[in-house]
């Protein structure tokens, strides 16, 4: 598989599905982008008046049973790019909110709490039937449907004051500010992106911004997608892979795709 160095959590997840894929089948993720555009609007939630510590976002962030389809696990298994959001280095510091998206890490500079969790689809077994030609059907299948799916990394983070506010608008001003890239390192780490383009945003929570960003991948280029929604004083970041990205097929890692809607949907439920 291709080698995308940023997400190492990401790259470990893509392994384990696709491995998982030659005995299991994988509902398929579905997607759908809502009606905001950029940085929009919205009714203030009921969370604004409270900064969510850290055993309330345990209880506040998407756990399996809450999205349909779909299989919620720690995302803090696996090596990480940085030991830490200090160790974050960004040559353009105005990119900085999305390149700590990328990196596992809040969008923000002050938060008081943050966690996150992997969301993948949900795994089927199929009968062991190894003769069977319907098996080998069904086998195949599983391994298409695997690489048609989205792994996502859903966090939140908690903010005082206008903390959230002020989040939201940096990750804004980085989608509108590095259109044409930027290099994250860490370490002997680096990883360089190319583009920056403001997606259609979900219309989640109070305000919401939603982008893509080009990546490189032994040569080829990868996209992924991201999403920040404000609820209140507390701010859910949406990261989501393609797996068809690591296939090794020509042009895979462009395929379109969005931030699956009903994992938004249900995060946005858990936080009203």
């Amino acid at each position: 598989m291709k080698r995308f160095t940023l997400p190492r959590t990401g790259i470990a997840a893509a392994a384990s599905v696709l491995s998982l894929a030659l005995a299991t089948g994988c509902s398929d993720s579905g997607s759908d982008s809502g009606d905001g555009d950029k940085a929009t609007g919205g009714k203030e939630s009921t969370a604004a008046a409270k900064v969510l510590s850290s055993s309330e976002l345990e209880k506040a962030i998407v756990a399996t049973g809450d999205v349909d389809g779909f299989e919620v696990t720690s995302a803090t298994d696996s090596e990480p790019f940085a030991s830490s959001k200090e160790k974050v280095k960004v040559v353009d510091e105005k990119c900085a909110p999305i390149a700590y998206v990328l990196t596992g890490f809040a969008p923000g500079d002050s938060e008081a709490a943050y966690l996150n969790r992997q969301v993948t689809p949900a795994t089927e077994e199929i009968a062991p039937s190894a003769t069977s030609s319907d098996s080998l059907e069904d086998s195949l299948d599983s391994i298409t449907d695997a690489l048609n799916s989205t792994m996502t990394i859903v966090s939140l983070s908690s903010y005082e004051g206008d903390g959230a506010q002020e989040t939201l608008a940096s990750v804004s001003e980085a989608v509108e500010g590095c259109a044409s890239g930027f290099t994250v390192a860490a370490g002997s780490e680096t990883q360089k992106f190319t583009k920056v383009a403001s997606e259609k945003a979900s219309g989640s929570g109070d305000e919401s911004v939603a982008f893509a960003v080009t990546g490189d991948a032994e040569g080829d280029e990868v996209v992924v997608k991201g999403e920040v929604v404000r609820h209140g004083s507390t701010v859910a970041t949406y990261y989501s892979i393609n797996l068809a990205a690591f296939s090794g097929e020509a042009g895979a890692g462009t395929a379109d795709y969005d931030v699956p809607a009903e994992i938004i949907e249900a995060q946005a439920a858990k936080l009203s």
